[in-house]
This record gives structure tokens, sequence and C-alpha cells, in this order.
């Protein structure tokens, strides 16, 4: 079961018109591709997606991009949106989202559920985390990564013993529990849970009854510990990077550097392994090119991703992300930046650390990126100067 509802607003305006898990990611992709690919590649093959908000074009995506599995065998990715089924109100938070579609559990009746997030960037195999539930007789295992304790406030830290036995579970706390003999260091909680079906219906029915948030967080691992056999799975162990690469790019600043990672020479997230490649849906579009080569006005595209469809006609394109149909027109000057499907950039502009979202065109001329304080009174400006130009603007 991936939660794919949550409204995202760390991430606006991204998350404008579109839900976070639909959030374009690496030029082509969406980033709940990565979370499906890992079910895919990890033989996990029966699998919900609920939906909440603003899920038209999370819905498209799956719908075309997704259709690869075979009904006969059993095997299905369904989108379930958000049905009010329980008192006529939204999901309340994560553990009411799975409480409110607790009759799909009934009826395919599994031995084990996996719980993911839809909106987070890795690589995983499921199924070493499924075979160390097995192994220790868990009723709940929690995927766990070593983070700096910096970024406990952004997360569950979790205590373990020597057997990884959870003995503590802390909800972003301003003190935590860091490891023992790495002061610096703390386990964060991934938001990858396997349960027993039998003990997870258990619990989310106790939850249901009383006066909690109904996050499996801030409420049902905490209620489960010292109750239930609750364990934590290290992340390095089914890690199909060997780097601990893990990602949840909920803030502008978040996404953005992950997204510039890919265009760095030896890049954390490998999207060139043919073992684990990442799905995703692609319309066909001629190939990409570069065109012009005069005293001044040469289309270069250097330490950059350049998808399909795209032109650079006499511009220069530095450590960016060019999603697909984007066109560099001559003269132009695109640095640091991603470009989202369809945008236009005019003879002469020049965009730096900019975030342009899908079919902006950018008049000839114009600069973005190079004065934040005029760049704020009309577009996005994060803390650290990050400009997003959200699409259906006219400029």
């Amino acid at each position: 079961m991936i939660l794919a509802g949550g409204r995202g607003e760390r991430l606006y305006p991204l998350t404008r018109d579109r839900a976070k898990p639909a959030v374009p990611f690496g030029a082509i992709y969406r980033i709940i591709d990565f979370t499906l690919s890992n079910c895919i590649h990890s033989d996990i093959r029966r699998i919900f997606v609920l939906t909440q908000y603003k899920s038209t074009s999370l819905q498209h995506h799956i719908q075309i991009g997704w259709n690869i599995l075979s009904a006969p065998l059993g095997e299905f990715i369904g989108v379930i949106p958000a049905q009010q089924r329980i008192d006529e109100h939204w999901y309340q938070g994560t553990a009411d989202a799975v409480f409110q579609n607790i009759y799909t559990l009934q009826q395919e009746k599994p031995d084990l559920v996996v719980i993911l997030s839809g909106d987070h960037v890795y690589k995983m195999d499921y199924r070493k985390m499924i075979d160390f539930h097995l192994e220790t007789g868990a009723d709940l295992t929690v995927s766990a990564i070593r983070m700096d304790r910096k970024w406990s406030r952004e997360f569950g830290v979790i205590e373990v013993d020597e057997n990884w036995r959870i003995l503590g579970f802390q909800e972003k706390p301003e003190e935590p529990k860091t490891i023992p003999g790495d002061p610096e260091g703390i386990l964060a909680s991934m938001g990858v849970y396997v349960f027993n079906t039998e003990i997870l219906v258990r619990r989310l029915i106790e939850d249901a009854r009383s006066d909690s948030t109904h996050d499996f967080g801030r409420d049902i691992i905490p209620a489960m510990i010292g109750r239930d056999r609750v364990f934590a799975f290290d992340f390095r162990q089914a890690d199909r990077e060997g780097k601990g690469y893990w990602r949840d790019v909920g803030t502008i600043d978040a996404y953005f550097e992950a997204n510039m990672d890919l265009v760095s020479i030896t890049p954390q997230l490998n999207l060139y392994d043919s073992q684990w490649p990442i799905l995703t849906y692609q319309p066909t579009y001629p190939p990409a090119k570069t065109v012009l080569a005069e005293e001044g006005r040469v289309g270069t595209a250097i330490n950059s991703i350049i998808s399909n469809g795209c032109i650079i006609s006499g511009g220069g394109v530095r450590r960016s992300l060019l999603s697909p149909r984007a066109t560099v027109h001559s003269y132009a000057e695109v640095e640091d930046s991603i470009l989202m499907e369809g945008v236009d950039v005019g003879r002469h502009a020049k965009i730096r650390r900019t975030i342009i979202d899908k079919n902006v065109q950018i008049p000839s001329g114009m600069e973005i990126g190079y004065d934040l304080d005029e760049d704020a009174k009309r577009f996005t400006v994060t803390a650290s100067g990050i400009v997003v130009v959200p699409k259906g603007i006219r400029l």
C-alpha cells in the first residue's frame, strides 16, 4: 500500500496543481516512479496507491505509464482515491489512510502488508527487508537509515538494542536518542513498514477508537513497542546503490539538491543501472539535438541531462536538467537549473538556480536568478536562493 495523498505544502508551487508523488523528477520521471519501480523489481505486484489531494495528474500517469502488470496472474496497481468511508472525513493521518481502506485487506487476505510512501527517492530491494521480518518473527519491521542528528526534527528517530529490536520511537524530537558510539548520528525511520496483516488490522482498529492523530509514526509504532515484536531493519542491507542514498524531497531546496546531484560526475543515485532501471512513461519524441556553431552562438550542453525532444539552438546549458521538449534559443544561458517539459527559453535570456515548471515561455532577454529581490516580486524564492517559476504564468 503506497501512501500518495499528502498535500506537499512545502513543495509549493510545484504541488499547486499536482500531488507531491506526481511532481517531475530527474527530467523524465515522476517521484512515485522510484517507489513503484522498487516494488516491481522486488516482485511485489499487488499494489494499492492511496491518493487524496490533486490526484488527477498522478492517476493519469499511473494509468498510461504503469499498465504493465498481468491481471490474469493476479497482478495489479490499483489507484484508490479517498472515499470518506469513515465518519465522512478525509484521511486524518497515515494510519487513518490505511484504516479507511481496510476492506481491501479483507478482500485480498495477504499474510504481510508493505506500507510505503510515494514521495521518496531511493532504490531498495524490499525482499531483503521481508526476509528479515520473517526471520526475526516480527509483527512490524521499520526500515531505518543513519542520518546526522541535526535532521532529527524532520524524521521519526528509532532506538534499538543489539538485535535491532526497537526499544523507543521519537517522532521528530528536538533532543533525539543517538546511535550508541555515534553521538552525531541517529537512526531515522524511512516510512517503509512491513506488517503482519492480522496485527496491522487489530492495531488500526484500536487506534481508530482512540483520541490520537492516527499516524504510524506518532501513534501506531509507539503503541506497539513493548507490546508486539517491533524491529528495525538496516536500509544498507537492501540499498541497491550501496551508498545509503534515500531522499525525502519534501522541500524545494531538498528537491533541487537531489536533482542537481544527478548531473554530478558520479551521482549517488545511478539512473543507468540496467539491473534496476527506474520505470516510467515516456511519450514518443524525436531525439534531442544541439544546433549552431558560430562565433558567440554555439548550441552546447555541459554536465547536463537532456531529454528527448529538446533543442538547444545556439544557447548554452550547464549543470542543468532539461525535460522533454524544452528549447533553449540563441545566446541564452541556462545554468544550475531545472527546466520541465515544454519550457521555452528565449534569445539572450539568462537562467540560474531556477526551477521552471511545465510549458512556461521565458521572453527574450529576461534574467531569472540574478536579482533575487526582483525575482521575489513575481516568483517563489527560497531562503537559499532557489527560484521557482510556476506553470501557467504569463511573462
